[in-house]
This record gives C-alpha cells, sequence and structure tokens, in this order.
C-alpha cells in the first residue's frame, strides 16, 4: 500500500499473517524494515519478491504473534532488533523506552510507553510523517486487552495517543474494525459517524483491502474507548455496570468488560 504523504520515498506495506494479523513494512528501495513480525514466512516472501534487503525489525510487544518471526529474520538477513525496554524480547539489540529516538529511513520516531495490553508495550510516533505505529493498543474503533496492565494504565496510554494530531495515521496490529465497529454500536447506536464507518469498512473489505490505517480524528470521533467521558458512552457503561459512570476508569473498565464478553 502506496503512501503518498510520507516523504523520502518512503512506503508502508500491510503484510497478513496467521488469520488477522498485520505486519507493517517500511520500505525505502532496495531496504525494507519490518514492524511486529509474528511469522517470517511472509516478510520471507515479499522481500524475495521485491528484491529488498531487511535492515531493521521493531517490536512493540512481547506477544508470540508479533515476535514470533524475529529468530528467523534476524538468522537470514542480520538486521537491527528494537524493541521494548521492560520486556523480553528475541534478538532485541536496541532496549526502547519513552523518550527515546528511533531513526528509521530519515525519518524519526519518539518512544512512547502505552502499558495496559502489556506491561512493557510501547508505540512509535513519527510527527514529520503523520504516523503511529501502536501494535494491539489502540485498535481501529478498539482497544487491546488488558491481559498484564490495568484499566487505569490502559486509560492514561490511550489518552497519550488521543492527544497526537488529529491527521496521525494509526498503525495498528490487527484487522479487528468490523467487529470493534459492532460493539461501538452497541454502546452509541444513534452515532451517524459510526453508520458511515461502518458502511465505509464493509466496503473496504468486500473489495480485500485493510480497513486501517485510521485516523486520530477518526478514532476520537468513534472510538468508545477514546471517548470515556463522552455522556453517551458513560451513560452506556453505566447501563451494563452501576457506578461505571462515576469516573473515566471505571467507564473504561465496564466498557473493556462489555467489549470482552460481547
Amino acid at each position: 500500500m502506496n503512501d503518498p504523504n510520507l516523504t523520502n520515498a518512503i512506503e508502508i506495506r500491510p503484510i497478513r499473517a496467521f488469520q488477522d494479523n498485520y505486519i507493517w513494512m517500511l520500505v525505502r528501495r532496495p531496504h525494507a524494515i519490518v514492524v511486529d513480525p509474528g511469522d517470517a514466512a511472509p516478510v520471507q516472501a515479499v522481500l524475495r519478491r521485491d528484491g529488498l534487503q531487511l535492515t531493521d525489525i521493531v517490536v512493540t510487544h512481547h506477544h508470540a504473534d508479533h515476535v514470533g518471526g524475529v529468530a528467523e529474520l534476524d538468522d537470514t538477513h542480520h538486521p537491527r532488533v528494537w524493541g521494548p525496554a521492560r520486556e523480553s524480547i528475541p534478538r532485541r539489540q536496541v532496549a526502547l523506552s519513552e523518550g527515546d529516538q528511533v531513526e528509521l529511513f530519515g525519518q524519526s520516531y519518539a518512544v512512547i510507553d502505552i502499558p495496559g495490553h502489556t506491561l512493557g508495550h510501547i508505540a512509535l510516533h513519527a510527527p514529520g510523517a503523520g504516523v503511529l505505529l501502536c501494535g494491539d493498543t489502540l485498535f481501529a474503533c478498539g482497544c487491546g486487552r488488558l491481559f498484564e496492565g490495568t484499566a487505569a494504565q490502559m486509560v492514561e496510554s490511550l489518552a497519550k495517543l488521543a492527544r497526537l494530531p488529529p491527521a496521525t495515521r494509526v498503525y495498528c496490529g490487527h484487522e479487528y474494525t468490523l467487529s470493534n465497529i459492532g460493539f461501538a454500536r452497541a454502546v452509541e447506536p444513534d452515532s451517524a459517524e459510526l453508520a458511515a464507518r461502518q458502511l465505509r469498512c464493509e466496503q473496504q473489505r468486500a473489495r480485500g483491502e485493510p480497513t486501517v490505517p485510521s485516523t486520530i480524528a477518526e478514532e476520537l470521533a468513534t472510538n468508545p474507548f477514546l471517548r470515556c467521558n463522552e455522556p453517551t458512552v458513560r451513560s452506556a457503561a453505566e447501563r451494563r455496570t452501576a457506578g461505571a459512570s462515576s469516573d473515566m476508569v471505571s467507564t473504561f473498565a465496564a466498557l473493556r468488560t462489555w467489549k470482552n464478553q460481547f
């Protein structure tokens, strides 16, 4: 997928893996960088097909579907491997924490700590390119499950991402969008923005296209987990769980439990 908004002729391409994972590949010919390669095989296939040289691997968190291909790719191509400092990442050479800067193809990415899905999860944000690589914390119209962190941690992490410029493109790790929209419409059934987004995403999937990247602006308008201060969302959470509207963390926790059972 060509992204014409990136400078220096950089492309960001989705590589499908497993049932619904996206491995993101940054390309500036003849070089390539991959983000969260849970499976080496589809990455190897693209590298061979397009004659690309893998220079770097970036990992956002330690789950197997995001790191499972790192060792094979490292053995074959010997890239530099970047990953979160607070997690055990195979073959990691550079440990990253909030405040660090990563340069990829001449573009500077700021590292953001976003615990919640896992305790050491990170995101990379390139202000100059308007790109956010956020793994499994913020999804299109959703967010990751709380496997290790707390609701309070996830609320703070999502708030960091929500403060990024509205035009920032959100490159997440899974094709969960239509399922997430179904839940969001249960929370806000009268939302015209959600209805329009659902139609647009259904058309994209019918054409075999990814529904991501989205934008921060689109998430603020339709993602219930970024809208925990909205009266409609708080009321919906309260109807499910008594006391859920008392504060943002309680609203988020009620929504996340509801989504887990949805």
